[in-house]
């Protein structure tokens, strides 16, 4: 396939088009992934400072008496707290409630009613907005370019005045730094990922042109073999015609002419039969309702009798063994069977030598009807026994020119019997002949 311009240029079309195709999708995935990662998280930091400022909202409003004041007590809340812009020193002991506000990245703002700042705890970002709103949806930056993440609430006193409010906010490096960990693996992992996905269509591709490329190659091998087959009577028609028509013959002579046209019409006519034949099997528009009961009993026993005057000729003992005492019935077009059976007959009786024997055995075993035929001919080499059910296969090129055949009677045989829903298999062994097996399902359980 590889030297075929054609199945190579499909080959490549059709890996592009997987490669194209599983290059979308992962990019889509990974966008999606990307986004439903940022958003979880975003969510869930959100979640985490409203939590956090929640409990300090409802922790410090107790302590609040005047607008605009912080009470000593707020300092006992908040040990880490510093008035204004002061900077502070850690406190000495923690408390469990506030062990977020004294990680690195967290703060916490105190601002007035008119958005002045009172006093911080935690980090002091430069240059930080403090905006009154009370929800913020998008991120901060400082003057160093560093983002942080703010949840506002209003504070108020004891009376229920208004106080200030309460601004509680984290660092959102850690979050950046996740999301750049995934925006570098998607863009750096991708495009190592689509090259094994380019590598894996190619091969998929391959294994998918397989089955095309070796019916195209039947294919080609089917018209030259059927050129063949038919330049070799058409040959010597023109042969015959042009001897004929160049000489002055006798009536005897014009007789023996036209009986050797009529012997290749006939080849050619049942050549284009068995083409046909074919044709039609190979569409497998079978139609069940077509098929009649069959009795296998009389079929053999004909089919024996029919082929005596053959085998007497060839010097070849023929004999039935109808093992069952039943009748064996089966549903299927007569001639068909009948043919089936019979080109098997027939190729063991000229492949058997003078002094051989062919038998035909009829069993079943309760779920199939069995017909063997068996010779004591030339046999088959074993790699040729893969290839006989070809069509135009011969296993003996120089005795099936003798007999007029064109290799296609096993490939019908077998044809027949998979259309009938059997097998045809064969067993053989050179010098000490073969054994062809059909298969049939029984129509029902139990005969008649």
């Amino acid at each position: 396939m590889q030297k075929n311009r054609l199945f190579n240029l499909s080959r490549w079309r059709l890996a592009s088009y997987y490669a194209g195709v599983m290059g979308l999708i992962l990019g889509f995935c990974g966008l999606a992934v990307y986004e439903m990662t940022s958003q979880d998280h975003w969510r869930s930091l959100d979640q985490e400072l409203t939590s956090l400022a929640g409990t300090l909202h409802d922790g410090l409003e107790p302590l609040l008496g005047q607008p605009g004041q912080l009470e000593p007590s707020v300092k006992q809340f908040l040990p880490n707290l510093c008035l204004g812009n002061q900077v502070c020193s850690p406190p000495l002991q923690q408390r469990h409630i506030l062990n977020a506000t004294q990680q690195p990245g967290y703060y916490v703002r105190f601002l007035d009613l008119n958005g002045q700042l009172l006093a911080t705890a935690g980090e002091n970002p430069p240059g930080l907005a403090f905006e009154r709103e009370t929800t913020r949806q998008y991120p901060l930056t400082d003057q160093r370019g560093d983002r942080y993440h703010q949840v506002s609430l209003q504070l108020k006193t004891v009376t229920g005045q208004p106080w200030g409010y309460l601004k509680v906010g984290r660092s959102l490096t850690e979050y950046d730094h996740h999301l750049d960990t995934i925006e570098s693996f998607l863009v750096f992992g991708l495009p190592i990922v689509m090259i094994g996905v380019g590598l894996a269509s190619w091969w998929l591709a391959g294994l998918a042109m397989e089955p095309v490329y070796r019916s195209y190659g039947q294919i080609q091998q089917f018209t030259a073999d059927i050129a063949h087959e038919l330049r070799t009577p058409i040959t010597a028609i023109q042969a015959t015609l042009e001897t004929t028509l160049n000489t002055e013959s006798s009536s005897e002579e014009v007789y023996n002419t036209i009986q050797i046209l009529k012997r290749q019409n006939c080849r050619l006519t049942h050549l284009i039969n068995d083409l046909l034949l074919l044709s039609r099997m190979d569409l497998k528009t079978v139609n069940q309702n077509q098929f009649t009961l069959c009795c296998l009993n009389d079929l053999v026993s004909d089919l024996t009798e029919e082929f005596s005057g053959l085998a007497i000729a060839a010097g070849v003992s023929l004999s039935a063994k109808l093992d069952s005492q039943e009748i064996i019935w089966v549903r299927g077009e007569e001639e068909q069977l009948y043919r089936l059976v019979g080109d098997l007959i027939s190729n063991a009786i000229h492949y058997t030598p003078t002094g051989g024997r062919v038998q035909v055995i009829l069993e079943t075993d309760k779920q199939q009807a069995i017909i063997k035929v068996q010779d004591t001919g030339i046999g088959i080499a074993p790699p040729q026994q893969t290839r006989i059910f070809d069509r135009f296969y011969r296993v003996d090129t120089a005795r099936s020119r003798q007999r007029g055949g064109a290799g296609l009677g096993l490939a019908i045989a077998q044809a027949i019997a998979v259309k009938h829903q059997g097998s045809l298999t064969v067993e053989s062994e050179l010098g000490r002949g073969s054994l062809f097996t059909i298969q049939l399902p029984l129509p029902f359980s139990s005969c008649f």
